[in-house]
């Protein structure tokens, strides 16, 4: 009897062992299900005529909760990794007595804005995802109408259309750090994927605004269609898509020369416009004509018409690329269209006026986003550089490849460069969630001392002569000095200069670096000649 209680109790004890690692390992793989799945598990809806945030989960595609979200929320964000939401508020206060006057709704929209535009400041609230609470609420400027959140969380792009300005607030403190002045009523705003370009469109110049995110200035002004609205950048940077309200058109820029490279006819007045994670398709939500355009980036076609709800204002894609959600704002509804088939599946009711107008679909990414930082990027050889990890989101493993064929996974090594040349640095973060990496291109140069040398075209001719000088010096340079022997100097590389007086002159150059510095010069080199042009009532030809 005893042997058998014995038997039995190490039967059971076995049992439940066997049943807890069952558990243990189930509950493990319940909890890597959950983290892939979380991403863009939630849908942040901005109800514009009462003021709420309608909170969607993607898995049930159900309002799971309603808060407050400030006066007047219309354009929406969320951070890369789901814990904040930005939402822009118009601070629009006689709504209701003006939309009293128009039965048309797109029409009392323009109206209340015509309104308000020159008086009222605008803000955004930030919203804490967990507890579904407001958390800050920051004053920009006038009529905030869009807001974007740069790939690293750390700052927000907002675009007040009001005060033609885009406010840039630090994500860590909630507080404006700069204002920039931009076009005429800027609108939609987007962030490049390497966090170093700000797309604004300018709906009443025609226009986009290129902003330098390391300096906080607009860099350049692409002239696009009649009325640019919304604004996506294409996931690996090298386009930029805009709808333009007026034209019916969207605007395909290439980034590298902000150049329009393609004009794409889409439906009546579209506004919102996201691009598939994976970059083939655009989707362009068209207010008038009650539809979504679905545009091949491969042939900038349109290749698919979708119809949804009534005015249609934002649209969003799931990171995973199978669901497309759009905001509906006359029917009170989100559109839920499967990517594959591009038709509606689901239609979800949210709140009165819905708007999300923006990236309103989060988390967008829970792996790293790779940035790093070195001292001492430029010297002659040898050259010892530390570099810096400066990756957000708790990367846990680091690759470096510094270019000359070395690599270290430390996460703040030191390097030495032996030869002279310029390198390309890499650095890729990873954590359990993914990796990412970041490149910046010839980052690091190990110099010699330059030797000076240069040419022009043309040497001779007739005052005034106008002579482009080009450097033709080896080694690396970093500056140059032109004496041009009239008196008159240049520090740029390549410099243009006219000679105004007959005359041989000698030309001087002075090239350096961290190494040294080296100097040619040219006796005699430019010879310029009286112009003897007859006057107009000469008899010579």
């Amino acid at each position: 009897m005893k042997t058998n209680k014995k038997l039995n109790s190490v039967a059971f004890t076995s049992i439940a062992l066997i049943l807890f690692l069952i558990f243990v390992s189930s509950a493990a793989s319940a909890a890597t299900e959950q983290s892939t799945s979380s991403l863009g598990k939630y849908a942040y809806i901005t109800n514009e005529l009462d003021s709420t945030l309608s909170i969607i989960d993607t898995t049930t595609n159900t309002v799971t909760a309603t808060v407050p979200s400030g006066n007047e929320p219309a354009a929406v964000a969320v951070n890369p990794d789901g814990t904040k939401v930005y939402v822009a508020n118009f601070y629009l206060w006689n709504d209701e007595t003006i939309l009293s006057e128009s039965t048309d709704t797109e029409l009392a929209f323009l109206e209340r804005i015509t309104e308000h535009m020159a008086t009222d400041e605008g803000a955004i609230s930030v919203i804490d995802t967990a507890t579904k609470t407001l958390k800050a609420t920051v004053p920009v400027g006038s009529l905030p109408a869009g807001v974007a959140v740069s790939p690293d969380g750390t700052k927000v792009y907002v675009a007040n259309r009001g005060s033609n300005t885009v406010s840039v607030i630090d994500a860590a403190t909630n507080t404006v750090t700069a204002t920039m002045d931009v076009g005429s009523g800027p609108n939609g705003i987007a962030v490049s994927p390497d966090g170093t370009k700000v797309y604004v469109t300018n709906m009443y110049s025609d226009t986009i605004s290129v902003i330098d995110t390391a300096t906080n200035t607009v860099t350049a002004t692409v002239n696009v269609g009649s009325y640019p609205w919304g604004v996506a950048v294409s996931p690996n940077g090298t386009k930029a898509y805009v709808s333009n309200t007026g034209s019916y058109t969207v605007s395909v820029i290439d980034t590298a020369t902000n150049k329009v490279t393609a004009t794409v006819p889409v439906g009546s007045s579209p506004i919102g416009i996201a691009v598939k994670p994976d970059g083939t398709k655009v989707y362009v939500a068209n207010e008038e004509s009650n539809t979504i355009s679905v545009i091949d980036t491969a042939t900038n076609k349109v290749t698919a018409t979708v119809t949804v709800g009534n005015y249609p204002l934002g649209v969003a894609v799931k990171p995973d690329g199978t669901k497309v959600y759009v905001a509906n704002s006359n029917s009170n509804t989100v559109s839920v269209i499967d990517a594959a088939t591009n038709t509606v599946t689901v239609t979800i009711p949210v709140g009165n006026g819905p708007v999300a107008f923006g990236q309103f679909i989060g988390p967008l990414s829970l792996a790293p986003f790779a940035s790093f930082s070195a001292k001492s990027t430029e010297g002659k050889a040898p050259l010892t550089v530390a570099f810096t990890d400066k990756s957000t989101r708790s990367p846990t493993k680091w690759k470096w490849e510094f270019g000359d064929g070395t690599t270290s996974t430390k996460q703040n090594p030191t390097h030495k460069y032996s030869k002279v040349g310029s390198y390309t640095v890499k650095l890729t973060a990873t954590n359990a969630k993914g990796s990412n990496t970041a490149t910046k291109t010839d980052y690091i140069k190990v110099v010699t001392k330059p030797v000076a040398n240069f040419s022009a075209k043309p040497t001779s001719g007739k005052s005034p002569l106008t002579v482009d000088f080009n450097d033709k010096s080896t080694g690396i340079a970093t500056k140059w000095k032109w004496s041009f022997g009239d008196g008159k100097i240049s520090t740029e590389k390549n410099p243009k200069h006219r000679y105004l007086q007959e005359g041989n002159y000698k030309v001087t150059l002075t090239v350096s670096n961290l190494a040294g510095s080296s100097t040619v010069m040219k006796t005699n080199f430019i010879k310029v000649a009286t112009n003897t042009r007859p006057g107009i009532y000469s008899q010579n030809k």
